[in-house]
């Protein structure tokens, strides 16, 4: 008779897997409880979770509030997330993400993160379609005038925000200086309000989207990835030919890179996207 393994199912301890709920219920509550409402959480009664919950105290996964008698995720646990925050690498994370993205959406995709110019291609992943956008590594997005940018600009410090829209600044009036040896001259910036109402926008949505803006029939829109401490770490970006791009908020591609970033974001530890 085959094994499970060979069968491609792995065998496991149900007893485990019945108790991890109780783990998993103040991981996805995120504050103590008294055992009643534990258990009510992850679906059984007290006097079945009791026992998984001493069990559990004894190692330090569940620890119990000498003055209220809650229960809260314990030191080992503590120990456990700390030790797992530090060993995952968000872009080594997400680059199988973009690759399979690729593949469903028919776009290109990209990971960028903030450097010090600004968001910056670290990672991308080529459309198997016949029309595909060829991006590089290194390449820096413009703050203003890409979906990427202005994500990074949506959940950056307001500080950090602010000046790197003036080293921007500074770099197009310099442009504007080339314009005039016969250079093509760069496009006008916001001003800082009007930029923050873009900002909004993006904060609102979830999402950053642009539509020719940094050239004429490409489009592209990107999702945050938060790490633990709820800060933006990935701009998760689809870029594309607008004929066939689908830059509706509420649209499968739109979907999909919220789907993407979430999940990405909770394997980082992020309780939330944004």
């Amino acid at each position: 008779m085959a094994e499970d393994g060979e069968r491609g199912v792995q065998r496991g301890i149900q007893s485990i897997e019945v108790g991890g709920q109780l783990l998993q219920a103040l991981v996805h509550t995120g504050r103590p409880m008294p055992l009643k409402v534990l258990a009510q959480e992850a679906g059984m009664t007290p006097a079945k979770a009791h026992p998984y919950v001493v069990s559990f105290g004894r190692l330090g996964l569940i620890e119990q509030d000498g003055a209220t008698g809650h229960y809260q995720l314990g030191p080992l646990a503590l120990q456990l997330g700390l030790i797992a925050m530090a060993q995952t690498n968000p872009v080594q994370l997400a680059a199988p993400v973009i690759e399979a993205l690729a593949r469903r959406t028919g776009h290109t995709m990209a990971l960028a993160v903030w450097g010090e110019r600004g968001a910056t291609i670290v990672r991308t992943a080529e459309s198997p379609a016949a029309v595909h956008v060829a991006m590089r590594h290194g390449t820096v997005f413009s703050l203003t005038g890409t979906a990427s940018g202005r994500l990074f600009g949506a959940y950056l410090d307001e500080a950090v925000v602010r000046a790197a829209l003036e080293a921007e600044r500074a770099r197009v009036q310099q442009g504007r200086a080339d314009a005039e040896a016969g250079m093509p001259a760069p496009p006008p910036l916001p001003d800082w309000a009007a930029f923050e109402v873009q900002l909004r926008e993006v904060r609102k949505r979830g999402l950053s989207r642009s539509e020719g803006e940094v050239l004429p029939g490409i489009s592209a829109m990107a999702a945050p990835v938060f790490d633990a401490a709820g800060r933006i770490v990935i701009a998760l970006t689809a870029i594309g030919a607008s004929a066939v791009f689908d830059t509706r908020w509420d649209g499968r591609l739109a979907k999909a890179l919220r789907e993407a970033a979430a999940d990405i974001s909770t394997r980082l530890g992020a309780r939330s996207a944004g």
